[in-house]
This record gives structure tokens, C-alpha cells and sequence, in this order.
């Protein structure tokens, strides 16, 4: 075998394991969203909200919100109206600190919509009444990577 051959081997040796690894990271993607699609389907119905913070440095929503057992494409992006309890970065002092963490939040929709001047957007107000911390290292639910960026101006919705 010449040196030209044995480049092409390699090369063909290193492109099928690429392929293998991008079909083991789809398949453990796909496993991942079905544990966590099975984990809401099981969410006991009650009147409290599942809610994920989504810090941007640029824009002042708070997260996405959805009501348990409903999928996060269903999810609100929320600004929260914190004169009966801050948000609970706010309440640390250490503003965004909780990015892309899962919270069980008690409250409910006020019915308002308020305007958010940087992202020249209209969003539902969630009037905050209590939350409790569901996870600091919940499963992805954004296609876009790079999602959970706060430096990055954009806004991807949750699937």
C-alpha cells in the first residue's frame, strides 16, 4: 500500500466514524426528549406552572411558562410582575445567575400583555406568587444551539 492509499483508508476510516458518532448523539437526542416528554405527560395536574428561566442580557422577559403536562411548545415567554414575590435571581441579588433553570412557579396570567422595547416584542404578564427549584441542569429544550447564551440576541422558542 502507497502513501496516497493508505491517506484515503484513514480518511475513510475517520469519516465512518463520524458518521457513527453523529448517529449515536441522534439517537441519545431522541432518547433524551422522550424521557423528558414521558416526565410531563406525568406532571400532576394542578394549579401551578413548570417554567424554564431564559436570561438574555439584551431583553427583560423572565422564561418560558407552560402548565404541567403540557409540552414546552406550548410555553409562553413570559415578563413577570414580581410585586408580590421577586424572581428568584433578583431575590439573590445575582440577576440571570439561573439561567436555564427549571422551577415550579405558583401565580397565573394577569390577562396583560406588557411591551418589551429590545426586542420590539409583546408578552403575557405572569404575576409571581411563589416558585420552588426544579433543577439546575434540566434537559435542552431549544433546536438552535447556542440558545441558553445570554450574550447571544437570539430568541429561540422552545420545541
Amino acid at each position: 500500500m502507497n502513501f496516497r492509499s493508505s491517506r484515503c483508508v484513514i480518511l475513510l476510516v475517520i469519516v465512518l466514524g463520524l458518521a457513527g458518532c453523529a448517529t449515536t448523539n441522534s439517537q441519545m437526542l431522541q432518547s433524551g426528549r422522550a424521557t423528558m416528554n414521558a416526565a410531563i405527560r406525568a406532571e400532576a395536574p394542578g394549579k401551578y406552572y413548570i417554567a424554564r428561566r431564559y436570561y438574555k442580557q439584551d431583553y427583560k422577559f423572565w422564561g418560558f411558562v407552560r402548565q404541567p403536562g403540557q409540552p414546552w411548545s406550548s410555553a409562553k415567554l413570559v415578563m413577570l410582575n414580581e410585586q408580590l414575590k421577586l424572581a428568584p435571581d433578583r431575590e439573590t441579588g445575582h440577576i440571570g445567575d439561573d439561567n436555564n433553570y427549571e422551577y415550579k412557579l405558583l401565580g397565573d396570567f394577569s390577562g396583560q400583555s406588557v411591551y418589551e422595547p429590545a426586542s420590539n416584542g409583546i408578552y403575557p404578564e405572569f404575576i409571581l406568587k411563589g416558585y420552588e427549584l426544579r433543577s439546575k441542569t434540566p434537559g435542552s429544550i431549544y433546536r438552535t444551539p447556542g440558545a441558553t447564551d445570554p450574550s447571544r440576541r437570539v430568541i429561540a422558542m422552545p420545541y
